[in-house]
């Protein structure tokens, strides 16, 4: 038996709710070190003073933009690779993880070149200040073009993901988020002969993590393990497999990508009421990425457990997988909401002393968090769509969620009730989509079972 065949997980047999325990628990750690990066490299930025941590702020989308390309793709690469193994069809899930990891690679360098000599016209869209274009690209000039690097830990994880392997993952995010803390002070206010580097100095850190999770990754996929191959299969599979990963990776890529473009709109909004609150709305979208970690990771371990199972055509384990996952979330999000809800003064007081900005923090938490639990439903809806092959539907319902509900309920709140107006309107969005999004994937399960199946 190969290595590659003892380093696989079947997922189409066993308690449900075990597996699905089993592989979520070791993503938690993995996600928190993973959005850690951008947590920590706020910290540690916001000590540099407001105008440092507005820069920043204003390369989030723009960053998550790139991490969005990377998750739609991992999307790709884990559906058709799961499937394959589902079938047990080794060869082609070998092939496949091949082919998608290297296309990936690719079109994330395509992407780190177009913006990085559009990133100007990007941050001035956005409603950045000419004076504040300087200290984004110290950050940007470091970040974006090693960016394919974080694509590439991204994808080669789905790969392991679809073979059952979530604690590899995790481990290698943990070290990587150790690596980018241990290194951010050093870097931005230096040590010893280390200059202090400023917010170039935290995307260095950022940088110098992804190299060694990238150097560990491919020693294990291509070496250790064998799940894929140093070289290109023949050209009719290349074919094959790109279209087959493309065919999820780009709508689903598409779908992520509407997050940052909401984020970038959103941002702009928010600029209208001042400096103050887009440095406090980025600390809170950092902070969402925190308290959205569990269903990130459940949302990472979901699609590879419905791909393999509807290779193995089994699509009620599918509809019971889904079923306790949105019941999970909406319990769990709950509890996130109480502890922001209480913590929010020592939250605003650690990430600024700044009242003005402190204040408007305390805010955003009071009300977008109540959301959180929708927007869970939200993302697994949308994550449980691509794993079984229907990615166009996960990207109506991210445009729809977006461009129909979130950003204009947001617009429209906002200048009948200000800036609690933005939050409470984004937040309204999500509570809508929801309801929206479960309703098209509980179809879409009964169009793939037997209709007698029922989720509700």
């Amino acid at each position: 038996m190969s290595r590659a065949v003892k380093s696989r997980q079947s997922l189409t047999s066993g308690p449900i709710g075990t597996i699905l325990t089993q592989m979520t628990l070791p993503m938690i750690l993995g996600m928190i070190m993973m959005f850690s990066f951008n947590l920590v490299d706020t910290f540690f930025i916001s000590l540099l003073g407001t105008e440092a941590l507005s820069a920043i702020s204003f390369t989030f989308p723009l960053t998550f933009t790139v991490m969005s390309l990377a998750i739609g793709l991992s999307i790709g690469t884990s559906a058709v690779v799961a499937k394959y193994i589902g079938r047990g069809d080794e060869e082609r899930a070998k092939e496949a993880s091949t082919v998608t990891n290297y296309v990936a690679i690719l079109l994330a360098i395509v992407i780190a070149v177009i913006g990085y000599f559009t990133m100007d016209q990007i941050f001035l869209a956005m409603g950045a200040s000419v004076e504040l274009l300087p200290t984004i690209r110290e950050y940007m000039d470091i970040w974006l073009p090693t960016s394919p690097l974080l694509v590439a830990i991204i994808c080669a994880n789905s790969v392991l993901r679809a073979n059952g392997d979530t604690r590899t993952p995790s481990l290698l995010m943990a070290a990587a988020g150790l690596i980018n803390a241990a290194l951010d002070p050093i870097l931005i206010f230096g040590l010893g002969p280390i200059p202090a580097m400023g917010v170039q100095g935290a995307a260095l850190a950022t940088t110098l993590s992804w190299v060694a999770g990238v150097v560990f990754l491919f020693y294990f996929l291509l070496i250790r393990h064998q799940l894929v191959s140093p070289t290109l299969p023949s050209r009719a599979v290349l074919l094959t497999s790109s279209r087959e990963m493309l065919r999820i990776g780009i709508p689903a890529s598409g779908a992520n990508m509407m997050t940052p473009l909401a984020a970038a709109v959103m941002t702009a909004i928010v600029a209208s009421y001042g400096e103050e609150a887009v440095a406090a709305f980025g600390v809170g979208s950092r902070l969402e990425s925190i308290a959205c970690i569990v269903i990130l990771a459940l949302s990472s371990t979901l699609p590879p457990f419905i791909s393999q199972n509807l290779g193995a055509e089994k699509p009620e384990r599918i509809a019971e997988a889904c079923r306790l996952s949105i019941r999970f979330v909406l319990l769990w999000q709950l509890l996130i909401y109480a502890v922001l809800a209480i913590t929010a003064p020592i939250i605003s007081w650690l990430f600024t002393r700044e009242e003005s900005v402190a204040n408007i923090i305390q805010t955003f938490i009071w009300i977008m968090p109540l959301s959180y639990g929708m927007q869970g439903v939200i993302i697994l809806c949308n994550s449980a769509l691509n794993a079984m092959h229907h990615p166009m539907s996960a990207l109506y319902l991210s445009a729809a969620r977006f461009f129909i509900f979130y950003v204009p309920l947001a617009w429209l709140l906002g200048n009948w009730l200000g800036l609690p107006g933005v939050f409470a309107g984004a937040a309204l969005g999500n509570l809508l989509m929801a309801w929206i999004s479960w309703s098209t994937v509980k179809r879409t399960i009964h169009h793939e079972a037997d209709p007698a199946i029922q989720i509700d």
